[in-house]
């Protein structure tokens, strides 16, 4: 299934995508996307819907693919290709930052440029949607704990995360730096998280252009990896990491500016499309 949520920011109804590419009501059914709708048991409900006997929806503006996120976890240089780019070496173990849930926007709504931001920069990420309760659990059975996957943008001003004291997570985390979206597709869908396409083009010009399948530390090491230090609840995303191709890893280095356009996506998750503006 491909499970989204359309409206305007705040009033967002529950909806899936029929195999005509029509958007569907489930208003009737579950009153959001998030905890309980994307358990096991709630998708299983949901499977069992016929999309036909839905109310179409109007496409209007499309919200963040996952409502009431309580964590919002990334993994740094989990590309062995990235981490070349930038002049890292790939970490021993996953590196692991957060950014703050008051990021996430809708796939493509516009994307503001922070005050005093010279090096905003652009990174096309797998999102990873928990859908139960997940610690302590083995990488064999990890992608039990796991509703679906979503493109996310992980956007980042570079010289707030890594030229100014203190953690990554201040560069991450300003508003509308987290894009999900357009749909969570549920696992079912996707046979192989690990070779799955992606690409981002700014202002039409190609920049990444990689697959899944360079990923350092696979899909399911990483949730088993981040329930042994914390607990992982329905509606958590992990976003985990990026391909080549950064802003930051160009010789000269290129950051994005006020006008410029951003698209991007994934083998099978659909793509997003961000206008950036000046914060003021």
């Amino acid at each position: 299934m491909k499970l989204m949520r359309v409206g305007p920011l705040g009033q967002e109804k529950p909806a899936m995508l029929d195999s005509a590419g029509r958007i569907r009501d489930l208003s009737t059914y579950v009153n959001d996307i998030g905890g309980e709708t994307i358990s096991p048991e709630g998708l299983k409900k949901l499977a069992a819907i016929d999309p036909t006997s839905l109310p179409e929806l109007e496409l209007r503006r499309i919200g963040a693919c996952v409502a009431g996120t309580g964590k919002f976890i990334c993994i740094g240089l989990n590309y062995s290709d990235h981490a070349a780019e930038t002049g890292a070496t790939v970490p021993p173990e996953p590196v692991i930052f957060m950014k703050a849930t008051s990021a996430i926007v809708g796939p493509n709504d516009d994307v503001l440029i922070p005050r005093g931001s010279e090096k905003t920069d652009w990174e096309v990420e797998l999102g990873v949607v928990i859908g139960k309760t997940a610690k302590y659990v083995s990488e064999e059975d990890a992608l039990d704990y796991v509703a679906g996957y979503c493109v996310s943008h992980d956007v980042s001003e570079r010289a707030f995360q890594t030229e100014r004291a203190g953690q990554w997570t201040k560069g991450k985390s300003c508003d509308t730096f987290g894009p999900i979206g357009p749909w969570l597709v549920t696992k079912d869908e996707i046979a192989d998280p690990q070779n799955l396409g992606m690409w981002l083009t700014v202002n039409g010009e190609k920049v990444q252009n990689g697959s899944t399948t360079t990923m350092v530390y696979g899909v399911a090491f990483v949730v088993s990896y981040l329930s042994q230090f914390m607990s992982l609840h329905p509606g958590d995303v992990i976003s985990t990491g990026t391909p080549p191709g950064v802003g930051m890893g160009m010789k000269p280095p290129r950051f994005l500016k006020a006008g410029d356009v951003v698209e991007l996506g994934i083998d099978g998750l659909g793509t997003q499309k961000q206008t950036f503006r000046a914060d003021v």
